[in-house]
């Protein structure tokens, strides 16, 4: 009788289908997964593209004030939003995501308040209209 030898190959053939599997899994989440406040952004074909590496400041339609996912009341916006700059690389990008109801003088001072915390680049977000 005649015994078989070890097997010296490797099969990848389950090793593919679960790298696969997984890619087409995050192809779909990753969109999904945008940081920020839930706000009803304005709709615009001009929407510039939004970058997870920049810090986002949210204002909801009720004006409170978010920088990330952290709720900050409007005298201490400059502040922490300086000490956040802080941590990040020179040249980060802060994007503003406001809801469509926001008075506008309340978004431009809140403009204001970002450019005085010494941000260069504000990115200004919108959603593209559904056709």
């Amino acid at each position: 009788m005649k015994t078989k030898g070890l097997i010296s190959e490797i099969n990848i053939t389950s090793l593919a289908d679960v790298s696969i599997t997984l890619l087409v899994i995050f192809m779909i989440t990753a969109p999904m997964m945008i940081p920020g406040i839930d706000v009803n952004l304005p709709r615009t074909d001009a929407s510039l593209p939004h970058d997870e590496e920049g810090i986002t400041v949210s204002i909801k339609n009720t004006g409170e004030l978010y920088i990330d996912k952290d709720l900050v009341a409007v005298e201490d916006f400059e502040n922490v939003l300086k000490k956040k700059l802080e941590n990040k690389s020179p040249g980060i990008i802060v994007y503003l995501r406001a809801d469509e109801q926001v008075n506008y003088g309340y978004a431009i001072d809140i403009v204001g308040r970002i450019r005085k915390a010494g941000v260069k680049d504000l990115g200004l977000v919108a959603e593209i209209p559904q056709e």
